[in-house]
């Protein structure tokens, strides 16, 4: 029973954070699945934000198409990002203090930053760009780069401790 029920919570959590995609999708630079996703990770721990990680990432690819670089992009990038939350979230106080928070946002704004730089490698080396093609391409995402890394410095603080708390309520309740 209490498998059913963590794989009904991660199931949920794909659904949660694919809706926070779609809403904001229509705004370019502003994303929540950052906030979201990462107070699942430090609240559930690696296992669970692994597997919810990957289910993510291959749900997502079946709503907006499994182009390559997408299905590389997220299975890896999401997959790193809940590596490192859910162990941060295994390893520090429950009780979170300022300086954890900050800890947690800056972490997620460089995240933040890797996932565009990781797109900006995988994308021209997959499709074979010229170098022209690939510096084109790595300066197009800059300005959609700003915005997202100004909202995730802006989220995860705000969201943290009211999202962390729900994340944390239900997980004491599916043990």
């Amino acid at each position: 029973m209490r498998t059913t029920k963590r794989i009904t919570y991660c199931g949920v959590t794909v659904a949660l954070l694919l809706a926070v995609q779609m809403v904001l999708s229509g705004i370019a630079g502003v994303e929540l699945v950052t906030a979201v996703f990462l107070c699942f990770c430090v609240a559930s721990g690696v296992k669970m934000s692994m597997l919810t990680a990957t289910a993510y990432a291959l749900v997502r690819c079946l709503i907006f198409g499994f182009t390559p670089t997408a299905v590389i992009l997220y299975l890896i990038y999401w997959n790193l990002f809940s590596l490192l939350f859910g162990f941060m979230g295994a390893h520090m106080q429950k009780a979170h203090t300022v300086a954890q928070i900050a800890v947690f946002t800056a972490l997620a704004v460089i995240m933040t930053v890797c996932f565009t730089m990781l797109d900006n490698l995988i994308t021209p080396l997959y499709y074979g760009f010229t170098a022209s093609a690939a510096r084109n391409y790595f300066y197009a995402s800059l300005p959609v780069l700003f915005p997202q890394v100004l909202c995730v410095a802006c989220s995860v603080p705000v969201l943290f401790v009211p999202l962390f708390g729900v994340f944390r309520f239900v997980m004491k309740h599916i043990q």
